[in-house]
């Protein structure tokens, strides 16, 4: 399966939540929590995702699209992913003080959405 590198798939949104807190919002329609796996290395923030299946049913326009994507995010070196949940077809991640659900930055490790 083809990892989709386009700088604008899938649409995201940071905001500023605090005087050291952030948000990023990802738009991903038709992804599961099993099809998304979001890890952090150092400073890097990754989120990368895959269906499960491919759905070859028989449709009259496909507009919602399912193709697998990585998108990486660079962090200023204070900040740490804390949580992260998938609602309605956005994903939360919510970069801010260091927290229980960070896995070991040396060891790299994948954060489990919520």
């Amino acid at each position: 399966s083809r990892i989709e590198t386009a700088d604008n798939w899938p649409p995201y949104d940071i905001a500023k939540s605090g005087e050291d807190d952030y948000r990023i919002t990802m738009a991903l329609a038709g992804f599961s929590q099993d099809e998304l796996a979001i890890t952090q290395e150092q400073n890097m923030l990754m989120v990368s995702g895959q269906k499960a299946g491919e759905d070859n049913g028989e449709y009259l326009h496909r507009g919602i699209a399912g193709r697998a994507f990585q998108r990486r995010f660079e962090l200023a070196d204070h900040v740490k992913v804390v949580d992260a949940s998938l609602v309605n077809g956005l994903l939360g991640d919510v970069p801010g003080a260091c927290g229980p659900c960070l896995p070991d930055e040396q060891k790299g490790g994948k954060n489990e959405c919520s």
